[in-house]
C-alpha cells in the first residue's frame, strides 16, 4: 500500500507513494477537511482542479448527519459527494470527546448526546469501524480516546490501556480499505513510546500521531512526533492528525511525516485571511483598499489568476459568498503546493535548501488551531 521511495540525507523527511482503491496518493501530502462530506465552500471539481489527491472525511459527524441509512443508499461517501479520489475518514474519536454533551466513556465505548440535537448515541470500536465501512473509506482511522491537555500521567497511561484495547478489537472488522493506527500517550515519552510499538505489533497498514493540536504548545506538539516517530516501520505511512500551519508541516515533514490535515486553510479563509510565502493577510484591512495586484503574485491559483485584492476585500466586506471562496481556493492552493514544492525539494535533494529558506522567508502567524470545523 505504502511505498518508501527516497529518504532525505539531511532529516528524516520522506517521499513515498501510497496506493488506495480510489487512486495513487504521492507524499508528502495534505488532505483538505470535509468534515461533513463537504470541504467548506469547495467543490469536487474545484478540488481536482486545486491538485488535491485524498480529502478528509469524519465519522462522528456523517453518523449523525446524515446517517447511515441515507449513506448506504448512496453508495458510501464516494457516491454520496461525487468525490472519486481517495477518502481518509476520521473515527469520530476526538469529536466524541470535544463536542458530545455528558458523554460517559467505558471499555466498550462512549455513550453520549448529539450536539446537535441531544439524542442519545453510542460509538464504540466495532461501531466507528462499522461506520467507516458503511462510508467506504480508503483510509479508515481506529476509534482512539484522546486525553485532554493537559492531563496527568495516570489518566493518560489509563487512556492509552483503552485505546489498545479498543484497537485490537478495530482490527478484528472488516472495512473495505486500510486500517491506521493512532498513537496517544499525552506529552509523556514513555507512553507514547509504549503506545508506537504495541499498535505496530498489532501490523496495521499505517500509523498517525494523534492527540496533538489540543491546546499544547508548539514544542509539546513536535516532542510527541519525535517521541513516536523512532518506533514506526519505515514502510509504513505517517500522519500527524490536526497539523497544523505551514511552518510545523515543514518541520514535521522533517521529523518523518508524511501525511496532514488542517481545518486552518479553510477556516481563517471565511474571516478574510489568506496564506502567503511571507505569512498570512488579512485581506479585510483597508492598505488592500485600492490594491490592484493578486493576494500573492505568481501564485496560480483561481482567486490569483483572474482577481484583484481590492475586488477580494470589497466581497468579503459586502459579506458576498464569492469572497470567502476564492480565499478558500486560495489557501488550500497554498497549502497544496507546498507539498508539491516539498516533494520536488526531496526528489532534486534541495530539501535541507528549501526548509531554511521557507523558514527565511515566511513570518508565523499567532493563528489558533481547532482539530474540527
Amino acid at each position: 500500500m505504502f511505498e518508501l521511495l527516497l529518504t532525505d540525507p539531511t532529516s528524516k523527511a520522506r517521499r513515498g507513494r501510497l496506493t488506495t482503491r480510489h487512486g495513487v496518493v504521492e507524499t508528502p501530502i495534505f488532505m483538505p477537511v470535509g468534515t461533513q462530506g463537504t470541504v467548506k465552500a469547495v467543490s469536487p471539481a474545484e478540488l481536482r482542479e486545486l491538485n488535491a489527491q485524498i480529502i478528509l472525511g469524519n465519522t462522528y459527524h456523517l453518523f449523525l448527519r446524515p446517517g447511515l441509512e441515507i449513506l448506504s443508499e448512496f453508495g458510501g461517501l464516494h457516491g454520496f459527494s461525487r468525490w472519486q479520489g481517495p477518502i481518509l475518514t476520521d473515527s469520530g474519536g476526538f469529536q466524541v470527546f470535544s463536542l458530545a454533551r455528558l458523554r460517559k466513556i467505558t471499555d466498550a465505548g462512549v455513550h453520549f448526546q448529539s450536539h446537535i440535537d441531544g439524542a442519545a448515541c453510542f460509538i464504540g470500536p466495532r461501531e466507528a469501524m462499522q461506520i467507516q465501512a458503511v462510508l467506504g473509506s480508503d483510509i479508515a482511522m481506529l476509534f482512539d480516546e484522546c486525553p485532554p491537555y493537559p492531563c496527568e500521567k495516570e489518566y493518560a497511561a489509563k487512556s492509552l490501556q483503552r485505546t489498545l484495547l479498543w484497537a485490537q478489537q478495530c482490527k478484528e472488522v472488516p472495512t473495505p480499505g486500510a486500517k491506521f493506527g493512532i498513537i496517544q500517550g499525552a506529552t509523556f515519552a514513555d507512553l507514547r513510546r509504549e503506545s508506537a510499538e504495541a499498535l505496530v505489533q498489532m501490523d496495521f497498514d499505517g500509523y498517525a500521531v494523534g492527540g496533538v493540536s489540543v491546546g499544547e504548545p508548539e514544542e509539546e506538539m513536535l516532542a510527541a512526533v519525535e517521541n513516536s516517530e523512532p518506533y514506526l516501520p519505515a514502510q509504513k505511512a505517517r500522519y500527524a492528525m490536526g497539523l497544523g500551519t505551514p511552518p510545523q508541516m515543514v518541520e514535521m515533514v522533517a521529523r518523518g511525516i508524511d501525511m496532514f490535515d488542517c481545518v486552518l486553510p479553510t477556516r481563517v479563509a471565511r474571516n478574510g485571511t489568506a496564506y502567503t510565502g511571507h505569512g498570512t493577510v488579512n485581506l479585510k484591512n483597508a492598505c488592500h483598499t485600492r490594491a490592484h495586484g493578486p493576494i500573492e503574485e505568481g501564485c496560480t491559483c483561481p482567486a490569483c489568476r483572474e482577481f484583484s485584492r481590492a475586488y477580494i476585500r470589497h466581497l468579503l466586506k459586502a459579506e458576498e459568498i464569492l469572497g470567502l471562496r476564492l480565499v478558500t481556493l486560495h489557501n488550500l492552493h497554498f497549502y497544496l503546493n507546498l507539498m508539491q514544492r516539498i516533494r520536488t525539494a526531496l526528489e532534486l535533494g534541495t530539501f535541507a535548501q528549501f526548509r531554511r529558506e521557507f523558514h527565511g522567508t515566511y513570518s508565523p502567524s499567532t493563528l489558533p488551531e481547532e482539530a474540527d470545523e
